[in-house]
């Protein structure tokens, strides 16, 4: 941990997929996952804009957006691969599932130099990648909805 909130270099963040890291909360002292996503499409020509969101789907919010190899994407938005749930990229709504409606929780962060670092009070950077544990017993948790 570099201490001063840097994630990575903008150029570290691919064009077609997520950027894995993790993610302290300042004030429960606990860990998550969380991920940056590039904006580069019609509505943005700012080839260094990227976002930064919790990395949980808001329609089961234990089930990640990025499992460890990138989230998909599809025309600009994030897709949950569980459920089908598409988000926007640029605001974090979903726009189609399950959740529709909802937005993914947002990170703020800041872009200086070719670097992106962590700039939001309820958050300090751990690492990049996933979680070294997860906490979380799924074993008695279902994703089926009746």
């Amino acid at each position: 941990m570099t201490g001063d909130g840097s994630i990575t270099s903008v150029a570290d963040v691919p064009d077609d997929s997520t950027f894995l890291f993790t993610v302290r909360n300042t004030e429960t002292d606990e860990r998550k996952e969380a991920i940056l996503v590039r904006l580069n499409d019609e509505h943005n020509d700012d080839e260094d804009a990227i976002t930064g969101w919790l990395n949980y789907c808001q329609h089961f919010t234990h089930i990640k957006l990025d499992k460890g190899s990138g989230a998909p994407m599809r025309d600009g938005e994030l897709v949950c691969a569980n459920h089908g749930a598409y988000f926007e990229s640029d605001t974090g709504r979903c726009t189609y599932g399950p959740c529709e409606g909802a937005y993914l929780t947002e990170l703020d962060l800041e872009i200086e130099d070719g670097t992106v670092s962590l700039a939001d009070d309820d958050y300090e950077f751990v690492a990049t990648g996933p979680m070294e544990t997860d906490d979380l017993d799924l074993s008695s948790k279902s994703n089926y909805e009746f």
